[in-house]
Order: structure tokens, then sequence, then C-alpha cells
């Protein structure tokens, strides 16, 4: 998701890498849920966060569409995200004492905040959102620690290609018909979330299979 902001104004004007310590550790959350709270449909779902959802609740995407997740369009693409529910607006897998339900397989988005990631030239860096988390007196914590992300270097480049390559569809689908928008759209959900991921399998081999598939797909509709 694209965010129209300047780093000055949302960070602490630092960028980090993986083995870069950085003040985002809050000590286990000591019972705060603020950042499940409110988020409307910000927290777009990856690939990734659909095989770890599927595969550790045993559910396809169709049932987690059901009351877990919903779609919605981002940039021009169809992808989903985590569902809010009920007067106060909560994640749909906060559990009634306010803690994550799914923690050990949360998505990526989570497992980075109150971190972000800066893109340019192919690749990312991580960076402190410094107005997002409310808990005070944070401590200093390794990145890939925060992460919480086995693989981590396999996961960095999972990361960057799956960006750049939304980010190249999105700028072909302005210049594209509706009714072509539509199809595209329907392909990339079918081949990236509702065909099942093979849990027992490497999950990074598989995306970058059908990366490679849609890619070429593609470029024939493209040119």
């Amino acid at each position: 998701m694209k965010r129209e902001v300047r780093m000055e104004d949302i960070s602490d004007g630092k960028f980090y890498t993986a083995n870069d310590l950085v003040k985002a550790d809050c000590g286990d959350c000591e019972g705060c849920s603020a950042c499940c709270h409110g988020m409307g449909s910000s927290i777009v779902l990856d690939p990734l966060d659909i095989y770890r959802l599927t595969s550790g609740m045993q559910v396809t995407f169709e049932r987690l569409l059901a009351d877990k997740i919903e779609l919605n369009v981002v940039d021009g693409l169809i992808l989903p995200n985590l569902k809010m529910s009920g007067e106060r607006e909560c994640c749909t897998f906060l559990n009634e004492e306010g803690r994550c339900s799914i923690h050990a397989i949360r998505p990526g988005i989570c497992r980075l905040f109150p971190l972000g990631r800066y893109y340019e030239k192919g690749t990312f860096q991580y960076f402190l959102q410094i107005h997002e988390c409310q808990k005070e007196n944070r401590t200093k914590v390794k990145v890939k620690k925060w992460i919480d992300t086995p693989n981590l270097k396999k996961n960095e480049k999972y990361i960057s290609d799956w960006h750049y390559f939304l980010l190249e569809v999105q700028g072909k689908l302005l210049k594209t018909e509706d009714e072509t928008v539509k199809k595209i759209n329907m392909f990339l959900l079918q081949s990236f979330f509702l065909e099942p991921y093979k849990a027992e399998e490497d999950f990074y081999v598989q995306f970058d299979e059908r990366l490679a598939k849609v890619k070429e797909t593609l470029q024939m509709i493209f040119g």
C-alpha cells in the first residue's frame, strides 16, 4: 500500500537493516492491543500471510473470507486484508483477553509493527514509525529478532519480489480497460491466494514458481 507521506514526518530519520538495534520492544505489549483496533482495511495480507493462516489453522482461503478477512481494492488491485469487527472495530483474531489468538502465525505487517519498510531501487530498508505505537519507554531489540520470521533473507527477497511485482502490475493496469482489469485481478487472486499452498513444502519455492508462471501469462496479455 502506497503512503503519500514524508519520511521525516513519520520516522526517527534512520534506516535499519535486519542486524541493527531499534527502539521497538514494548515488553510483550503488557495487555495493550491498541494497534489491533480501528485499522480499517490497512492490514493488507500477502501470499505468505495466507500460507501461514491456512496452514496453521488448517482452513481454506474461502473459509477465512467468511469472517476473518475481506477483499478490498488497494491501488487498483484486489487484495485481502484482516477484518475489523464490533463496536470497537477490533481484529477478528483478538481474543477476549485482548491478546492475539494467532500470534505464532500472525501476518507480516503485525510482525513488523511499529516498523515500516522504505522501498527504493529494487530493495527496501526498515524504519521506525514514531507515531504509531502507543506504548512508551520502548527498549532496543534487533530488527530480525523483532520480526521473528524464519529464513529472514529468503523472506526479505520475497517481500521485495512481491512489492515490485505489484507495483509493475499496478502501473500497467492504469492503461488497461476495466473489463481486462477485472479479469487480471481474478487471475491474480486465483494464482496467489485461492489456489492452496502445500503446507509440507517450502513456501518460497512455491511462490517463486507461481510468480514465474504469472509473469509469463501477463507478458502475453500486456505484450
